[in-house]
């Protein structure tokens, strides 16, 4: 094959282990992510290894994120990205290793006790709309955790004020929104509780490039001007890597690259591995 040829095509749906050999050089140590984050880690992880059931999926991963920062999770379907996410909020089985949100230890709280007493909030990957439902009946379902539906009802207002545009759907069945307008009311329901944090898996898949364009917009307006610390896996490489501060590379469960967004998606190997450059 070519160079011309190889160059031409991402490289992302290789085996685990061309990946690893492709990206020829040493891991990040924890140090390293420390000095990349660049403050005070608003979400650390140590050591991690986790999966399902017996299944162990991730295999040692560390990660630092900074308050207030973003980290895009991009590499190889299966290498562990959206096992991070579910791990940090409860979803997944934590073997061994150590997960902190705000300097306390979190490692073995369920997903709920993440949102309540962590403020970690997830946002699915597949669809988790309610058809069925109004918009609004949607956006409520975001504050079951909170002493009284009045505050939920307040925290909805509060979500409409800042976008006319599901605003003005709040009273129609969500049957009738595009898959990018549900998408944005996913997000928005996850901020019913005013998270600090908030995982985002996949935010991009299946959306027309308008609504694309919107998301990263909305993602963008969380974290610098509420302060949202954002943790993303994304397929959209290029994308993902432009918006986020912070990029890792997942390759079979490991971390296998780490540096700035930006630095990333100007990296030879990486260009070549997942961008089709």
């Amino acid at each position: 094959m070519s160079t011309a040829h190889t160059m031409a095509q991402p490289l992302a749906h290789a085996p685990a282990a061309t990946l690893a050999a492709a990206l020829s050089r040493p891991r990040p140590t924890v140090a390293q992510l420390e000095q990349l984050a660049g403050g005070t880690p608003m979400v650390a992880v140590d050591n991690l290894v986790a999966g399902y059931g017996g299944m162990e999926i991730l295999h040692g991963f560390s990660l630092r994120v900074a308050r207030g920062g973003s980290l895009c999770l991009i590499g190889p379907n299966g290498a562990g990205k959206s096992t991070v996410l579910r791990a940090i909020c409860g979803l997944a089985r934590v073997m061994s290793g150590t997960i902190t949100v705000a300097g306390a230890p979190v490692t073995h709280l369920r997903a709920e006790q993440m949102l309540r007493q962590a403020s970690v909030a997830y946002v699915l990957q597949e669809g988790s709309i309610f058809p069925d439902m109004t918009v609004e009946e949607n956006l409520l379902m975001g504050g079951y955790l909170m002493p009284h539906p009045r505050d939920a009802r307040a925290a909805a207002e509060r979500i409409f004020q800042r976008n006319g545009a599901l605003a003005q759907r709040r009273g129609q069945r969500a049957s009738v929104l595009s898959g990018g307008e549900r998408r944005l009311l996913e997000i928005s329901r996850a901020l019913m509780m005013d998270p600090a944090v908030l995982l985002v898996d996949e935010p991009s898949i299946g959306l027309e490039p308008r609504y694309v364009e919107l998301v990263f917009e909305r993602l963008r307006q969380l974290q610098q001007d509420e302060g949202k610390t954002i943790i993303l896996v994304e397929q959209n490489a290029r994308k993902g890597l432009a918006f986020a501060d912070l990029g890792y590379v997942l390759v079979a469960g490991q971390l296998a690259m780490a540096s700035t967004g930006g630095e990333l998606s100007r990296d030879p190997e990486v260009g070549r591995l997942f961008l089709g450059a």
